[in-house]
């Protein structure tokens, strides 16, 4: 069966990406579940958890509030919940069941913003997609709908786009703003880590924006269009263990970071393809990089392409376990769960 997964386990959905971009902007999200999806946010797809706080609910719909949409009592609870804290804006996050029954997002937004008196952003995520195409839509609408004071550019502010751990597998925004500052930058804001609403509504004051995956680019374009904010698109943590060299290489992660690994095999005289299970811009792309849909493309791709090492999460190499030559663990957060501690040979 095309793209049936026997070997891995589930990518990170549309609506964890949703919720992983908004964690920390001082806002309530509520995800429109009746449990499972919350579930999964929670426990599999944000290690944050551990470290930082965030008002992230479950609508906690019943079998016959899905079945009939009763949009009001998600309105009541949502209201409910601000009169209890205080926040900046709500969030609505679609998953599977308001999609089946082909809920109002927009109808939920417009009660929820004349019921709670707050800017409310309701997301058609619905669970079956990726999660970078959820971080996409959030980051759009984010800066969309709050970066549009045109302000006094601030020389050597940088603004990066596209830092979750979904997509860096870092929990705070400490190792790429040290990198960052390293190249000369004065300041580094990491938008939605260890930063909130006021440095989105701010992001005009940057000199220039990096995005570090590929979800941050159209957001990156439309600050482009709107305020002429120049951008730039890689990845600072990009690392490769020093013995490849020279030889054929498959690196498979998000677009941006695959990109910024092969540029330093590059370096070394490696012939490298990129790959990636998430979206791939035709921008960012060389011909010969692969989108993967599933493991039969994935075991296609590792047999026939004459690759001396492979450079991916090792849970990856479940699907290929007939892959001759060396497998670099390069671990995906969305892909296994497992926060980023470096390369190691396997």
């Amino acid at each position: 069966m095309k793209k049936l997964l026997k070997h891995i386990s589930p990518l990170a959905p549309d609506d964890s990406g949703a919720c992983s971009v908004l964690y920390e902007l001082g806002g309530i999200t509520v995800i429109c579940d009746a449990g499972g999806c919350a579930g999964n946010v929670c426990g599999f797809d944000e290690p944050r958890w551990f470290e930082k706080r965030s008002a992230l609910f479950s609508a906690g719909l019943r079998d016959m509030d899905a079945i009939l949409g009763r949009d009001e009592l998600l309105v009541k609870k949502l209201a409910k919940i601000t009169e209890q804290i205080g926040a900046e804006f709500t969030a609505i996050v679609g998953t599977p069941v308001p999609a089946v029954i082909a809920t109002d997002m927009k109808a939920l937004e417009r009660m929820s913003e004349k019921k709670t008196g707050l800017p409310c952003m309701a997301f058609r995520t619905d669970g079956t997609r990726l999660y970078d195409y959820g971080e996409e839509l959030v980051y759009t609408r984010l800066f969309d709908q709050f970066a549009v004071g045109e302000l006094p550019v601030k020389k050597g502010r940088l603004g990066v786009i596209g830092a979750t751990p979904l997509n860096t597998g870092e929990t705070c925004s400490r190792r790429i703003a040290d990198k960052l500052l390293a190249e000369g930058w004065d300041e580094v804001v990491c938008f939605g880590m260890d930063s909130g609403l006021d440095d989105i509504r701010n992001a005009g004051e940057c000199e220039r924006l990096l995005v570090i995956a590929p979800s941050g680019l159209r957001a990156a374009r439309l600050m482009q269009e709107r305020f002429g904010t120049p951008f730039d698109v890689r990845y600072p943590l990009a690392e490769v263990p020093e013995d490849i060299s020279g030889v054929k290489v498959l690196v498979i992660h998000q677009q941006t970071a695959a990109n910024s690994i092969r540029e330093i095999l590059e370096t070394r005289g490696c012939e490298v393809v990129c790959a990636s299970w998430f979206g791939m811009y035709d921008s960012l792309k060389r011909e010969g990089d692969v989108r993967i849909k599933g493991e039969d493309d994935l075991q296609a791709l590792a047999a026939e392409g004459g690759f001396d090492v492979i450079l991916a999460d090792e849970f990856f190499r479940r699907a290929v376990p007939d892959f001759a030559g060396r497998w670099y663990d390069l671990p995906h957060f969305a892909v296994s769960g497992r926060l980023c501690r470096g390369t190691a040979d396997r």
